[in-house]
């Protein structure tokens, strides 16, 4: 079998799409492995995922031979190899568990990222994680004075790098408007799902306080908009009167890694498709 494609794509409704793009694939040899498809009558727009053995086709003849097809439809697609590993920028403050879990995933095989730096506010020794190794570690440090010059070097660092992803593992610094639409679409971050109820520090004291009975984390892509972006995973777990603020800190740890792992396969597997300030995830 040759190496597996990814084909993704959206563009307003009308019929014969999937059939055109069935076609397409079988008279060139290729065969499906996976396909989903969705229509969202709200926005009349038309979304599909298709894994499939090109046979023997370059991806790059399949991108140009695609091209009148996609144009016909005025789709917005790509077509990339199903396995390759993208490059991931990462970005950690002091607290590490989504960073380390996320290394420990790429190390075992489990997530198909390539994890090119590690960015962080903090010196190396504050960063607790010893998971780090050789992957280039920069301290940027982030003042009011320094937040413009720092965000310029976080860009020249993924640029330089070719960084596909930029994953925001407990980075506790908030993005400008500037920044947060350079890395449109390909920013995800981790917090908490209580906001807005729960904004500011310790906001799980602050739920304790208030006595919930479920928590949760939710990761999402970066907008300008303050924790709104498009949301890609969410999960939570129920909890009693019994848990103190520290096992909420707890169990809220573990659900937040697990989350923002969660998040990062599915981008990086071509899962993922944007639709206005909601996603559409296979």
């Amino acid at each position: 079998m040759s190496e597996p494609l990814v084909l993704r794509l959206a563009c307003a409704d009308r019929p014969g799409i999937t059939a055109r793009v069935t076609s397409f694939l079988y008279e060139r040899g290729g065969n499906v492995l996976e396909a989903q498809q969705f229509n969202d009558r709200e926005s009349d727009r038309f979304f599909m995922r298709v894994e499939f053995d090109p046979g023997g086709a370059a991806a790059e003849t399949l991108r140009r031979n695609f091209t009148p097809l996609a144009d016909e439809f005025a789709m917005e697609w790509k077509l990339v190899s199903r396995d390759r590993p993208r490059r991931v920028l990462l970005m950690v403050s002091k607290f590490d568990h989504c960073l380390a879990d996320l290394l420990y995933r790429w190390r075992i095989g489990e997530l198909g990222i390539e994890p090119v730096a590690v960015i962080s506010n903090h010196p190396r020794e504050a960063v607790t994680d010893t998971q780090i190794g050789d992957i280039p570690f920069h301290h940027l440090l982030v003042t009011r004075e320094t937040k413009p010059a720092q965000e310029a070097e976080v860009r020249r660092i993924a640029e330089e790098t070719g960084a596909e992803l930029v994953v925001l593992a407990r980075y506790m610094q908030i993005l400008s408007d500037e920044q947060a639409a350079h890395f449109a679409g390909r920013c995800i971050n981790i917090h908490h799902s209580f906001l807005p109820g729960f904004k500011g520090a310790k906001p799980y004291h602050q739920a304790h306080a208030r006595g919930v009975k479920m928590i949760g984390a939710t990761a999402h892509y970066v907008t300008t908009d303050l924790d709104e972006g498009p949301i890609i995973h969410q999960d939570v777990e129920a909890i009693t009167h019994a848990d103190t603020p520290e096992a909420l800190v707890r169990k809220g740890r573990d659900i937040e890694r697990r989350v923002l792992a969660e998040a990062v396969r599915l981008h990086v597997e071509e899962r993922v498709v944007l639709s206005g300030g909601r996603t559409v995830v296979f």
